[in-house]
């Protein structure tokens, strides 16, 4: 076994679980789930079936990663977050071939007790304030807050807010890794990177 787990963590017969993956206390993976290399599964943290998780992710403390999830490789998952699969639930309509699928691009941030409703795409490094509800796609490294979330701004790969306006035109530096990012037409690119993070 290439990947560490607590005494009291369930993993299923089946499930793939890359190197050096971390397993805490009372968690459990289901047999379907794929893990990648290096990643970090708090304590209470459960693993459905159809999840698919990239290397060097971290799942912090009761997370629920359910079924027709899928995180890219560096994404953070805050305390307490919360994934969705189904949009429109009733305990007494059976919906479970009604899964919308979510994606969380690689390195994005999701903020303790955030809610991301299914069916939504998080951008490549965007950060989502703690406690947002996400109802809709988040471009790459915008950041947004609040209920519903909406953005306030743009982040760096590094984590860092970067001084560019919320649309229109702009260039910013992150201060820590030199990369150079550029806003056009409501879109942000990295275009240079500086030093590697």
């Amino acid at each position: 076994m290439s990947y560490q787990a607590h005494p009291s963590a369930i993993v299923d017969e089946g499930a793939s679980i890359g190197a050096d993956t971390r397993i805490w206390h009372w968690v459990h993976v289901s047999s379907g789930a794929r893990i990648g290399a290096g990643c970090s599964l708090g304590q209470g943290v459960y693993v459905g079936n159809d999840v698919q998780v990239g290397d060097n992710v971290k799942i912090q403390n009761n997370v629920s990663v359910y079924d027709a999830v899928t995180l890219e490789d560096e994404v953070f998952c805050g305390p307490s977050m919360v994934f969705t699969n189904v949009y429109n639930p009733r305990s007494a309509v059976v919906r479970k071939d009604q899964y919308r699928r979510t994606l969380i691009r690689r390195g994005a941030t999701l903020g303790a007790n955030c809610t991301i409703v299914c069916g939504t795409t998080v951008g490549r490094y965007a950060f989502v304030g703690a406690g947002a509800v996400v109802q809709c796609d988040i471009p790459d490294f915008a950041l947004v807050v609040g209920v519903p979330a909406r953005q306030i701004g743009w982040m760096s790969r590094f984590g860092e807010r970067l001084d560019l306006p919320l649309s229109g035109e702009g260039e910013a530096v992150c201060p820590h890794t030199g990369d150079r990012y550029t806003l056009s037409g409501g879109v942000c690119t990295l275009e240079k990177q500086g030093i590697e993070t």
